[in-house]
């Protein structure tokens, strides 16, 4: 897919769901679908579609068929207060942050987190306040949970099997000449919360599942004449989002 740079950004992409029904609980794939995408047109998660059908990637491919358990299981709504968020699939430190009108560097602060890396079902604190009377109360035992709390935090080490530090740079499908479609076939226009990056296929193979560090989990599904080695684009789906996340070096963990 042809990309153009936004400031320092450019495109990678999301897909949009046209399953075709088989049956009541049966899906055959077409070209462009995702589990992610499938799960939200069903109304169950990513990892009741894996569980169903003995999936161990997202992988998916054409005229595959899934066993679907339509709305037997729903992700549970995010327990978000103005003092306390639940992390969600998806979330990032970033993307809480930009929701909540505080700095990464302060949600760290305020939750003892020492690198980006967040985990579904953690309990972030939205205020400094908060944290600071805990503390002055806490006792030995306290700070162990505290600790532990920080390890969950990381993402699973399960599958892994490489970590690399690789230059970021975040793109968007709102540029002049993009198509909006990966070299996977992937179509960001059509679902733009998808997590997809822009990859090296000599690095990282595609269609691989990841975890970049302030970003979350993606799938690698693009490539770019400017993405050689050890270089990475992340996709956002706004132009300014994009522009604010510059140039970074990141850690990626890449699943088999």
């Amino acid at each position: 897919m042809k990309k153009t740079v936004v400031s320092l950004a450019a495109v990678a992409s999301v897909s949009a769901v046209t399953a075709t029904t088989v049956s009541a609980d049966e899906v055959k794939i077409e070209k462009g679908d995702t589990l992610w995408g499938i799960a939200q047109d069903k109304g169950v998660s990513v990892q009741d579609i894996k569980e169903e059908n003995g999936l161990s990637s997202d992988l998916i491919f054409p005229n595959q068929v899934l066993s679907i358990n339509e709305g037997q299981k729903v992700e549970a709504q995010p327990e978000t207060s103005n003092t306390v968020h639940t992390v969600q699939a998806g979330d990032t430190l970033y993307s809480i942050g930009q929701a909540n009108n505080v700095s990464v560097e302060e949600l760290k602060a305020w939750n003892n987190l020492n690198s980006s890396f967040i985990y579904p079902g953690d309990k972030l604190s939205l205020e400094g306040s908060a944290v600071a009377d805990k503390k002055s109360t806490e006792n030995t035992s306290n700070d162990n949970e505290a600790e532990a709390a920080q390890t969950s935090s990381q993402p699973s080490e399960d599958g892994v099997v490489k970590t690399l530090n690789m230059e970021a740079t975040a793109y968007t499908a709102s540029c002049e000449g993009c198509s909006g479609t990966t070299s996977t076939g992937i179509d960001l226009k059509a679902n733009p919360d998808q997590k997809v990056i822009a990859v090296d296929p000599n690095v990282i193979p595609l269609g691989s599942e990841v975890y970049v560090e302030g970003y979350g989990k993606a799938i690698a599904g693009d490539v770019g004449g400017s993405i050689n080695g050890n270089r990475i684009d992340v996709f956002m789906p706004e132009k300014s989002d994009a522009i604010d996340f510059g140039r970074k070096t990141v850690e990626v963990k890449v699943y088999e």
